[in-house]
């Protein structure tokens, strides 16, 4: 038993989300949102690096000595599975690590729109999980994952860096890739996969333009294909698509991207203060024929818009989310303001004093 496991049972006992441990400090449990000192003395240099180095992959210990940087997954026995990222920093080396759920999570265990599992069985097209890091965007990629591999037949393929959830193949094929263990890149993995008889393609991140590139071919070419992307919108995300792109290209991209795409579920997690833990607040956009035109037009200015009379068909906007958690007395009304897209809709709620030092 690794020494680390001891801190990694204290993290799934408290319920904490992630786990930190940083060289001249003490360890910090992220509880409800927020930072937490275990009581522990302070971590020196060489003694993390011995208890880090006690549990990473022995090959990916010359990659972090070199690059600085490391991400790999770690099962922790009787605890479950983590996620791990070594970095250094000024003090020496430091670790995050991010608990993942043994058993991946429903749709519903989630309280998600169920409009996300009719999402997961679409025949093709390209679906954008998006939101700040931390914001639960793996775990609903997993949940809309797990309801298509219950209810589909087919072969599901997932790119990952590292593999955090672990699917099991019940009605469909499943297989998991990890990059830097079975593939070289993101890129190369899509590029084999579109040879591999896949029906849904899940890629962790889509970083750079040839993986955003290849992503949207296998959308076109009849694979549903599933992705994150660091944005805080559905428009912001696809403006950053399109802006990847060259500005000679960016016309056809806009033409590709209003034909493939199937919707952005943007998302942020908040503080609760009815209960522990936190809670999701969601915008979701539709690839309705209104909105394949704006794409195709470069009107995307007017998406909010689009998506603010759209829910009829399900849209619906991140201040509409917050307003209702706010009215459910469920999250703090500052916090709305402060995550709202129009802080105008919630200026009532902050304080002067807030509203001019935000």
């Amino acid at each position: 038993m690794a020494q680390l496991d001891a801190f990694f049972k204290m993290l799934k006992d408290t319920g904490a989300s992630d786990l930190h441990l940083a060289s001249g400090c003490q360890p910090m449990l992220r509880l409800g949102g927020r930072l937490e000192r275990i009581k522990y003395k302070s971590l020196e240099n060489e003694e993390l690096k011995v208890l880090l180095y006690e549990i990473a992959p022995e090959r990916q210990i010359a990659v972090f000595e070199s690059t600085g940087d490391l991400d790999f997954a770690y099962a922790a026995p009787g605890i479950g599975r983590l996620r791990c990222n070594y970095y250094r920093q000024e003090r020496g080396v430091a670790a995050a690590f991010r608990a993942i759920p043994e058993i991946v999570p429903t749709i519903a265990d989630l309280g998600l729109p169920p409009i996300l599992g009719e999402l997961a069985l679409r025949p093709k097209g390209l679906v954008l999980v998006t939101g700040p890091t931390g914001s639960g965007k793996s775990t609903t990629l997993a949940a809309m994952l797990r309801h298509a591999a219950d209810t589909r037949r087919d072969h599901i393929i997932t790119i990952e860096d590292p593999i955090e959830f672990l699917h099991v193949s019940s009605n469909c094929l499943v297989n998991q890739r990890e990059v830097g263990r079975d593939t070289r890149s993101f890129a190369a993995a899509l590029r084999g996969a579109l040879r591999e008889d896949p029906d849904i393609i899940l890629v962790g991140e889509m970083r750079d333009l040839e993986t955003i590139e290849l992503a949207l071919e296998a959308a076109e070419t009849g694979h549903l294909v599933l992705s994150t992307l660091h944005t805080v919108s559905a428009a912001k995300t696809i403006d950053r698509v399109i802006d990847v792109f060259p500005g000679d290209r960016q016309a056809q991209i806009r033409s590709a991207l209003s034909e493939s795409l199937s919707a952005v579920i943007s998302q942020t997690l908040l503080k609760r203060i009815d209960a522990p833990g936190r809670v999701l607040a969601m915008e979701l956009l539709l690839a309705t024929t209104a909105v394949r035109n704006l794409i195709r037009e470069n009107k995307i200015f007017q998406i909010p818009s689009v998506i603010e009379t759209g829910k009829a068909h399900g849209m619906r906007t991140l201040d509409d989310a917050l307003l209702e958690l706010v009215a459910a007395g469920r999250i703090d009304p500052v916090d709305a303001w402060r995550n709202a897209a129009n802080k105008g809709r919630f200026a009532e709620f902050a304080p002067k004093s807030v509203r001019e030092g935000d």
